[in-house]
């Protein structure tokens, strides 16, 4: 009679909560790289041109770093006082950064010299930014109350907003309109100025509550939709949205942090919302329904956050001074993508990539792969089918030569997955083959079975097999117990572990208990 090779069981697994596949892609952003400054990152910001190089604004140099490698690959120390707001045109080749003299400074971001300098501030400039629209205009928001509209080439004020009341912290240039622009300030009101006209011509917020959204807190920051018809503004723990469309009517106020937000970004496409707090918790929204469908923990509170334009990068800047980039591995399939609809492929007018390049090279000659000719034989002609014999599994060769001890170590191995090790631990049972098999084992060879035991000991599929095996060690190796220290420490957890188990059956029982009586109760009332 044949050998039969060990039936593995299937077992259906606990019942967890699973990870839905909005969640399953933002935890693909994984194996967090922590860079120490020595003061807070107060901005991030990557270009939007590849290879996506991101500036990093820290006490008084704005350091440009490589998504690669995340090494530093130019630094710009050109500051009498603390830099802000480092930020990189949309071609990446230009940086600008105000610091807190009130000086804004543009550099060439290879050769890092200074290009222009606009100095018409005199409190700290905490916002430069340069219009995604207009790559000649660049806005400043000031501690002086004023917001400013630069036109680069000739270092001169466009238009100057002088509306808000106190500190301006935050503001952005519309991508949908070079005119429009949305600021938000510590007088508490968020406000949405024209440079053609010079006016404010929206005011959202403030102790008066216009457009429906009272709020007396300094506003954090503000982020305009790409289509321009919502903003959002965070102040306090509290994010607005604005329906810029209806005339600034606050339409949403959430409410999800513990703590001020200070940072907001969009994904690449703008479906969905990142915010980071002081509560070092970095939310994601999805803006359809505005619910928090991820959420992200750092070590210190969060003051800037940043998602490359690919989205395989989030970059986190936190008060201690450390700067996070988590990376994600992009699918050959979303890069095969970006490449079929690239900018450079479109503007071509190669209409084949619409196609994937399948059509073929028109006038080009093609060669035929030599291929070999399949023997034909007779119609009739009868063919003996020949099987290949099933190799066995190396567990199942050690139990077929009653080699108990290497059939089980052969599963006890990390790589092997517990119903394959519980299915053959199961055999050695049925064979009573379990006490050879643990037999003269020192504490080298002890060590993995009693690993596994206190890994699945709590597990519903293994428990009570486990408990079995445990009977069976315990009672084998009671007589050298107390000479291996690994040993002792491991049946040690082992023991606790399942104390810690027993109580919290208990408490599940009680709690059982009592929605029964619960149940019951409300079953009786319920009843005519």
């Amino acid at each position: 009679m044949d050998y039969q090779p060990v039936v593995v069981q299937k077992r259906a697994r606990p019942s967890i909560s699973k990870h839905n596949a909005e969640s399953r892609h933002w935890r693909q952003f994984k194996h967090p790289v922590f860079i120490k400054e020595y003061a807070p990152v107060t901005s991030i910001h990557f270009s939007p041109a590849k290879p996506h190089r991101y500036a990093v604004t820290a006490a008084t140099r704005v350091q440009v770093y490589a998504p690669k490698t995340q090494k530093v690959t130019k630094t710009i120390s050109r500051f009498k006082d603390v830099a802000r707001s480092g930020c990189i045109r949309g071609d990446g080749k230009l940086v600008v950064a105000g610091d807190d003299t009130g000086l804004i400074q543009i550099f060439d971001i290879n050769s890092r010299a200074i290009l222009r300098t606009l100095d018409a501030h005199k409190q700290p400039v905490h916002v430069t930014k340069f219009s995604s629209l207009d790559s000649t205009q660049v806005l400043s928001c000031s501690d002086d109350t004023t917001v400013r509209l630069w036109d680069v080439p000739s270092q001169t004020t466009i238009t100057t907003f002088a509306d808000h009341t106190d500190y301006v912290r935050s503001g952005q240039v519309s991508s949908s309109n070079p005119h429009l622009i949305l600021t938000g300030s510590y007088d508490a009101t968020v406000r949405l100025f024209d440079s053609r006209t010079g006016e404010c011509e929206m005011v959202m917020g403030g102790s008066s509550g216009e457009g429906g959204g009272r709020n007396t807190l300094p506003v954090e920051q503000v982020l305009m939709f790409p289509s321009g018809t919502v903003a959002v503004s965070s102040a306090g723990p509290i994010l607005r949205v604005w329906d810029l469309i209806a005339g600034g009517r606050c339409t949403r106020a959430l409410s999800n942090h513990q703590k001020t937000v200070t940072a907001m970004t969009f994904n690449s496409d703008a479906s969905r919302l990142l915010t980071g707090g002081l509560d070092q918790m970095v939310k994601v929204y999805d803006v359809s329904s505005y619910k928090v469908v991820h959420t992200m923990r750092y070590p210190a509170p969060l003051l800037c956050l940043a998602i490359s334009p690919d989205e395989t990068h989030i970059a986190a800047g936190m008060s201690d001074g450390t700067l996070s980039v988590r990376r994600r591995q992009p699918k050959a399939s979303e890069a095969a993508s970006n490449d079929l609809f690239s900018t450079a492929a479109l503007r071509s007018g190669a209409f084949e990539s619409f196609l994937g390049g399948a059509l073929p090279s028109l006038g080009q000659g093609r060669v035929r792969e030599k291929k070999k000719a399949k023997p034909q034989g007779d119609v009739d002609e009868l063919k003996v089918e020949s099987r290949r014999k099933k190799r066995l599994r190396e567990y199942d060769r050690m139990l077929k030569g009653f080699k108990y001890s290497a059939a089980l170590d052969s599963v006890l191995r990390k790589q092997v997955p517990p119903t394959t090790t519980f299915s053959v631990i199961q055999e050695l049972v049925h064979r009573d083959g379990l006490r050879t098999a643990l037999a003269g084992r020192d504490d080298v060879l002890l060590e993995p079975v009693l690993r596994l035991l206190l890994k699945h000991v709590t597990d519903p599929r293994f428990g009570e097999m486990v408990c079995d095996i445990a009977s069976v060690v315990i009672d084998m190796y009671t007589p050298v117990l107390g000479q291996s220290p690994l040993i002792d420490t491991l049946l040690v957890r082992l023991r606790k572990k399942v104390e810690a188990e027993l109580r919290f059956q208990q408490e599940l029982q009680k709690t059982t208990g009592a929605l029964d009586m619960l149940l019951a109760t409300a079953a009786l009332s319920t009843q005519p």
